[in-house]
């Protein structure tokens, strides 16, 4: 019972601070900001307390973001909530593999991770919702197809580098804390 308690606390004020972070960062107005400090956050949650807590931020992330107004359509959520998650799973498959510099395996996640999340994206999205599901003026179709082409690759990139500067020192600290 006491670490299912601690998983639901530990995952619970993750999301609090992820957010705040969406609120805060909102007021900018700038896509890679905002979808940077979440790609940051679903990373420092997988690698800090595991996959569990990495895919519940992952994919309850858009629908906070949508209720902020700051997430797109309501139709396109399921396929942000997919490609978070394939971001979250490989940095929790490829991040923590067991070799003596863990910054190569960092790099990898960040570049396999991000490289697949703007993958999944780009075809959920541009590829197939927004041709075949939804029924947007040209315009909006360009915007949101802008929004989740390379733009994803550059958020998800920022967010993975910006965790493994922190992650060896957070790691450490969290050991003597017990997080």
């Amino acid at each position: 019972m006491h670490k299912k308690v601690l998983w639901i606390t530990r995952t619970a004020v993750l999301l609090a601070l992820l957010i705040v972070l969406q609120a805060v960062t909102m007021s900018f107005g700038n896509q890679i900001i905002t979808g940077s400090v979440n790609n940051l956050m679903f990373i420092i949650s997988v690698m800090i307390c595991g996959p569990g807590t990495g895919i519940t931020l992952a994919v309850i992330s858009p629908f906070i973001a949508k209720l902020l107004g700051i997430g797109p359509l309501w139709s396109i959520i399921p396929f942000i909530a997919v490609g978070n998650t394939v971001l979250v799973l490989l940095w929790h498959f490829i991040g923590n593999r067991n070799i003596k510099n863990k910054y190569i395996a960092y790099i990898v996640a960040l570049v396999a991770a991000a490289a697949a999340k703007a993958s999944v994206l780009y075809i959920g999205i541009v590829q197939i919702a927004i041709p075949f599901l939804l029924n947007l003026p040209q315009q909006q179709a360009a915007v949101l197809s802008n929004m989740f082409s390379i733009s994803q690759f550059i958020t998800a990139s920022i967010g993975g580098v910006c965790a493994t500067i922190i992650l060896s020192t957070l790691k450490k600290a969290l050991k003597r804390e017990h997080f």
